[in-house]
């Protein structure tokens, strides 16, 4: 049951970067369409946001294989 458990746990994480990496991305790029001029600023907190939305899902697989191993 814990492998099992795990990998949904995985793959529920991945879904829910890859959706929050979409918007984060469409977003950065429907603002650059809008004011080319805050292309920069847009740039550097999208790619900090998708930083910050990616460390889930390394945290996921982390502690499922903390559980796994037990």
């Amino acid at each position: 049951m814990g492998p099992i458990a795990a990998a949904i746990a995985v793959g529920l994480a991945a879904l829910g970067a890859g959706i929050g990496n979409g918007l984060i991305v469409s977003r950065t790029v429907e603002g650059m369409a809008r004011q080319p001029e805050a292309k920069g600023m847009l740039q550097g907190t999208m790619i900090l946001g998708v930083a910050f939305v990616e460390a889930i899902p390394i945290m996921a697989v982390v502690i499922a294989f903390m559980v796994v191993g037990r």
